[in-house]
């Protein structure tokens, strides 16, 4: 079974699914971390991250696995180190690009054969797993989702977040490849007044309650 959620980022996706998932006993499957491992491994060599051709190369030349719940690039555990400014700031143009999308898309499908998993990620539900099981897509204002960021990261500047969230939102919206919608079958959850455990419930029993 899937259980695939789409949304911006700081709506929630990654805590929430995760939960979901252990409440299950679902594998948790993060597809935007393959993207992050990439722009990691571009930035730790030394590559502009704006000059495609080489980022592509780099992305061909290393192994991104999952072991332990962890990404890791050739066999080294990364996962501490997914979400430092310059990753948040380099993963969302890397993931521009159709062809890593398409190195992405065919690793997550490849991990997911045979196994129950709750994913989340922009295009999870429309592009990666049309078909899953149950669709989700959790959603919030770019102020809250700011207010989320800035808590969870002390030390940086409440504006500059909000700024950032809402130029990415307008990158993730405008792709010509993989780009956040809404998909036409996917329960649509504004989180933003509702608790993580609310969130949460919600998507239990709506899986629950069709099984």
């Amino acid at each position: 079974m899937v259980i695939a959620i789409d949304g911006p980022a700081g709506s929630g996706k990654s805590t929430i699914a995760r939960m979901v998932a252990e409440r299950l006993g679902f594998y948790f499957l993060n597809t935007g971390s393959f993207y992050r491992a990439y722009t990691l491994s571009a930035l730790d060599r030394g590559i502009d991250p704006e000059d495609r051709e080489k980022v592509y190369s780099n992305a061909l030349s290393v192994s991104i696995t999952v072991e332990n719940g962890n990404i890791c690039i050739d066999g080294k555990d990364c996962e501490d180190r997914l979400h430092t400014p310059q990753v948040d700031r380099w993963s969302s143009p890397i993931s521009a690009d159709p062809r890593i999308r398409t190195l992405v898309n065919s690793a997550v499908r490849l991990l997911a054969r045979g196994l129950d998993i709750v994913t989340e990620g922009r295009d999870t539900t429309t592009v990666i797993f049309p078909d899953a099981d149950f669709k989700f897509y959790f959603d919030a204002s770019p102020e809250v989702r700011a207010e989320r960021r800035v808590k969870d990261q002390p030390g940086m500047e409440y504006e500059e977040v909000l700024e950032a969230i809402k130029a990415r939102d307008k990158l993730d919206m405008e792709k010509a490849s993989g780009a956040l919608r809404i998909a036409e079958d996917a329960l649509y959850i504004d989180t933003s007044l509702l608790t993580i455990n609310q969130v949460c419930e919600k998507v239990i029993k709506t899986v629950r309650g069709t099984l």
